[in-house]
């Protein structure tokens, strides 16, 4: 993967239904060398589809954290099923170390965000939970609206 193909990348995170034509433009490619080039990248694996990225997944919630999870025994499966229920849980990843799982949440207010966190305590297998505020983005991959 070269510059070109990088910066081809970066125009379709962040708008995948651009025409080829205007990334043919903003590229000072040929319209024919961007589709091969993006062909080529669907083939060998690096561009594996595209997705639709919903107004609520978009919205910015003004409070947001990390929340790192530590699991009873082998309770991870079960902890993750009941956490993958909760709509302010934009994503959960395993992880290792003291940690057994990281989730990445947003809520509308610190209060919100309080009583998410002792839900999440809730949870049968959880045993601990450390939370970090996120203050700033100031790089992101994900699509801009």
């Amino acid at each position: 993967m070269d510059a070109v193909d990088r910066q081809l990348i970066a125009i379709l995170r962040h708008d995948a239904r651009r025409s080829v034509t205007d990334i043919a433009a903003e590229l000072d490619l040929s319209r024919a060398t961007v589709r091969a080039r993006i062909a080529r990248l669907e083939e060998s694996g690096e561009i594996v589809g595209y997705t639709v990225v919903l107004r609520s997944d978009a919205s910015v919630q003004p409070v947001r954290a990390l929340v790192m999870v530590e699991v009873e025994g082998r309770a991870l499966d079960r902890v993750v099923d009941a956490l993958t229920g909760f709509p302010e849980i934009g994503a959960i990843h395993t992880t290792n170390g003291r940690w057994d799982a990281v989730c990445e949440i947003s809520s509308a207010s610190l209060t919100d965000l309080d009583a998410l966190l002792r839900r999440i305590r809730l949870v049968p297998g959880v045993t601990a939970s450390e939370t970090t505020l996120l203050l700033a983005t100031p790089r992101s991959t994900r699509a801009r609206l």
